[in-house]
């Protein structure tokens, strides 16, 4: 049985989204247990009526809440009764598999940092969230947890990513590649320039710089970049997204020719929507850290929790915390 912790109070729609997010993973998996950390009488109200999910799931009392207008450091030193903390800790301990949250991300990356450490040899965890493409979905590491990155961080960014991707999506040869201005490798900043150096040296199936435009086209399954460009990269991609689906549904709907086009065409552009929603995947996973973390978007849905519940799940099962210990210990050689 798989455990996992779920901090019931972080997100927009917090405790409504991460409880019905948790009913629904526990009534998809029935090898996982979940408990629901957060103030029990707020809780509550969401469980009712889940009797045949209670033998897998409990509430742990966490009072103490941490929102995203605090300092991370200080809330994760201070409220030591918050879901994050004693998530965290509950994984250090060995008493959880995995903790999810779709609150404050520095809190979760402070936790994670603090509360269950750094991977021996890693030393800065990143965001990396699995992102769908033309052909098949690609991971993003970073996508916000360092702005301010060395070369180093970018060539452990790289071997994390392709430890990732052998586990997770059953790849044996995943391609990495490095996000620049240009194909050239002597394109790009001083940081770029130096990572580009590093991670050609690795033992990875590193193929080089990759322009933006070539991201979404999979030519590369694992994209490696600092924070800063990859929380553009993320959330101008979300933009696009959101932007081309209002313009189809709008131009589907301006006459009576592009009604009936779009009716014959909507098992198409469902597919379409399916492959490109987010709440699908559902959040970004911690890496670096000991142990499984998975970080949901704050607007989480409880569609969007489950996937991140099942995302953690995923990393559980297939030893992504375990595998990325072994490569970094094998570089060390």
């Amino acid at each position: 049985m798989i455990r996992i912790v779920l901090d019931a109070m972080g997100g927009d729609h917090a405790p409504q989204a991460p409880c019905e997010g948790a009913l629904l993973a526990l009534r998809a998996d029935p090898e996982l247990s979940i408990v629901l950390a957060g103030v029990p009488a707020q809780i509550e109200p969401y469980i009712k009526g889940a009797e045949d999910l209670l033998g897998r799931l409990s509430v742990l009392e966490a009072n103490d809440i941490i929102t995203n207008n605090e300092s991370a450091a200080l809330a994760i030193r201070q409220k030591k009764n918050s879901a994050v903390v004693r998530g965290m800790l509950m994984v250090r301990e060995g008493e959880a598999d995995g903790f999810v949250s779709a609150g404050s991300t520095g809190a979760v990356l402070v936790g994670g940092m603090l509360r269950l450490g750094r991977i021996p040899g890693i030393e800065r965890p990143a965001l990396a969230p699995v992102i769908p493409g033309r052909a098949g979905n690609f991971l993003l590491i970073d996508c916000g947890a360092n702005v301010d990155s060395k070369p180093e961080y970018l060539a452990q960014f790289g071997l994390m990513g392709d430890a990732f991707m052998r586990k997770t999506q059953g790849l044996t040869k995943p391609r990495v590649g490095l996000a620049n201005i240009g194909a050239e490798e002597e394109k790009g900043s001083a940081l770029y320039i130096a990572a580009h150096q590093l991670l050609k040296k690795e033992a990875i199936h590193f193929v080089g710089n990759v322009e933006a435009r070539d991201i979404p086209n999979n030519q590369a399954d694992v994209v490696v970049c600092d924070g800063f460009d990859g929380n553009i990269i993320l959330k101008y991609t979300e933009g696009v997204a959101q932007a081309l689906m209002s313009i189809i549904k709008r131009e589907l709907m301006a006459d009576t020719r592009s009604k009936l086009g779009a009716l014959l065409a909507k098992p198409a552009f469902s597919r379409v929507r399916k492959q490109m929603d987010y709440t699908e995947i559902g959040g970004a996973p911690l890496l670096g850290v000991r142990g499984t973390v998975v970080k949901a978007h704050g607007s989480s849905n409880a569609k969007a929790i489950h996937g991140a519940i099942r995302q953690a799940a995923l990393m559980i099962r297939s030893g992504v915390a375990q595998a990325i210990e072994q490569k970094l210990g094998q570089q060390s050689v």
